[in-house]
């Protein structure tokens, strides 16, 4: 009975310290996400400013593991160049070891204080000020959780049973920093497990060598959690993980049989002798960023071997090519064809959505939330490209196409927004709940697809050709649409008013969908306005009459 009270003691405290953790990260991603990730992202033009960007961010959320995350998806997007995003990790670690060693200094007495203050803070109606008391109640959970993790394994410090396993993990340093390394997974926190080696070694009653190698296990762990998070990321985000456990893993093969010679400099030092888990945690990760900074270009292209980019199919190839850059027809002739790509899977989503609709399949919706993540992906990377285009100057010409296709490119994203998260989960509704729209209720919405399906194939013509009567014939739809859409509204509220069952069941339903198909309409058409507005043929708020 007393050991599963113990357990319960020491898996409690571990677990508030994870708790304690996860609160700080989400108070100050809530108190200051926005900033931390713009200043991450402009903070990485140079080497120091990548590894202090890394430092403070990590610091601050507590994780190198979102740190991490973080800056892979910054280079998925070509916000951060891949060669910094190692050096903002080298900061990252060395960030959480500094954590760890600030913990460390028996600052357990602020713990009641903090909690005070920050759910004082977060009773406030200032968002900010909400964040911030979350992550002082954060930091006033992980204070008292090292009181509690204190109290706790003083008795597991005394059993024989843990002495004996001591004793064969100091006979086996692999093994034991295998087996810390998969706390650390375990625990996604390196700062976690460090912080329970410190608890477990408070008197001594650890060797020196092995705290050493059980902290080599728990960064060797800590470096995992991310790169299983980005298993199905692109490519380079992937490269920046893993560049990231190679380091680790580099650098802990390289200490381990240095463990009994760091060991014997620790008990030299000054250093408490209770503090030597943090003490060594931090020594190893500043020796690591030391030696893996210079190195990193040699790392960036080990990981491009290692995870060299997919070859391209038909349906993944690309018309941005980084070497017309200096060419802006070239360029713009690259971009244009790429938006139309992005056209067409705006129009598979639509053919998706509609079968899924007339025959009530649900595995039809189930390709719509993939095809709207390429959409985006792809109008991003064609945004950051357009962006490039001959960046000396371009013609008055060539600045309104640029202008046109990211403007289109835009209108895109929001239609694949529109039904990935409107009209895609309207459908679901109707076919789970085994609801039915009336007959009339029925044509009327499959009639306003088919129109959306004939205008954004016309929109794609439009834009290719930009043709002004086209263009004009795409507008004059929309107020078709638009009527379309109003007088479906007036039969179906007519439907309720008759009492018709089918219709009050799905009204809902109806109506959302009746008005996302107008908003997509309206999307489509906007690709005729910069054509018609040079042509003379737009006014303020609408088309000119013929004479």
């Amino acid at each position: 009975m007393e050991s599963i009270v113990i357990s319960l003691n020491l898996f409690g405290a571990v677990a508030l310290l994870l708790f304690g953790l996860g609160q700080i990260k989400e108070g100050m991603t809530r108190a200051f996400g926005a900033k931390l990730r713009i200043g991450l992202a402009a903070g990485t033009r140079g080497g120091l400013r990548s590894f202090i960007a890394g430092f403070i961010a990590t610091v601050a959320l507590q994780s190198s593991t979102a740190t991490a995350l973080m800056v892979a998806s910054f280079v998925e997007k070509d916000l951060i160049v891949p060669a910094m995003a190692q050096i903002v990790l080298l900061g990252a670690n060395v960030g959480t070891a500094t954590t760890a060693w600030i913990v460390a200094l028996g600052l357990g007495w602020l713990s009641p204080m903090l909690i005070l203050a920050g759910v004082i803070l977060s009773r406030t109606k200032s968002a900010p000020r909400q964040g911030a008391g979350a992550a002082l109640v954060g930091v006033g959970m992980m204070l008292l959780s090292l009181h509690l993790l204190s109290a706790a394994t003083d008795p597991i410090r005394q059993s024989p049973a843990l002495s004996l396993f001591i004793t064969m993990l100091g006979n086996a340093w692999p093994v034991a920093l295998i087996f810390s390394a998969v706390l650390a997974v375990l625990a996604s926190s390196s700062l976690a497990i460090v912080v329970l080696i410190l608890s477990l070694a408070a008197n001594g009653s650890i060797d020196t060598s092995l705290v050493i190698v059980l902290v080599l296990g728990a960064n060797l762990g800590g470096a995992i959690p991310p790169v299983l998070a980005t298993l199905k990321a692109p490519v380079s985000a992937r490269r920046v993980t893993l560049g990231n456990l190679i380091v680790r893993a580099i650098g802990c093969v390289a200490a381990l049989p240095l463990a009994g010679y760091g060991a014997g400099l620790l008990e030299m030092s000054p250093f408490s002798h209770t503090n030597f888990a943090v003490d060594a945690h931090l020594l190893f990760n500043v020796a690591v960023a030391i030696i893996a900074w210079p190195l990193s270009p040699l790392l960036l292209r080990a990981t491009t071997v290692l995870l060299p980019e997919k070859k391209e199919d038909d349906g993944d190839r690309s018309y941005l090519d980084s070497h017309d850059l200096d060419r802006p027809v070239a360029a713009l002739a690259g971009a244009s064809r790429e938006v139309m790509l992005v056209g067409d899977l705006i129009e598979r989503m639509l053919v998706q959505a509609s079968e899924a609709m007339r025959h009530n399949d649900l595995s039809k919706l189930a390709g719509i939330s993939v095809l709207e993540g390429r959409v985006d992906h792809i109008q991003h990377g064609i945004k950051v490209y357009v962006s490039k285009v001959g960046q000396d100057g371009l013609s008055g010409k060539d600045h309104r196409r640029a202008m046109d296709i990211v403007e289109y490119a835009i209108n895109l994203e929001h239609i694949g927004d529109i039904i990935e998260k409107g009209i895609r989960p309207e459908i679901a509704k109707k076919i789970n709940l085994g609801l039915q729209f009336s007959g009339d209720g029925k044509n009327e919405l499959e009639q306003l697809f088919t129109i959306t399906l004939d205008n954004i194939r016309m929109a794609q013509t439009v834009f290719a050709t930009q043709n002004a009567d086209l263009a004009r014939r795409l507008v004059e739809v929309k107020e078709d649409v638009r009527r379309l859409e109003k007088q479906s509204a007036e039969r179906h509220l007519q439907r309720l008013r008759d009492g018709r069952a089918d219709s009050i069941q799905t009204s809902s339903v109806h109506l959302d969908m009746l008005r996302d198909l107008k908003r997509i309409n309206a999307h489509i058409a906007s690709v005729a306005h910069p054509i018609l507005d040079q042509s003379g043929l737009l006014s303020e708020s609408r088309i000119k009459q013929a004479l």
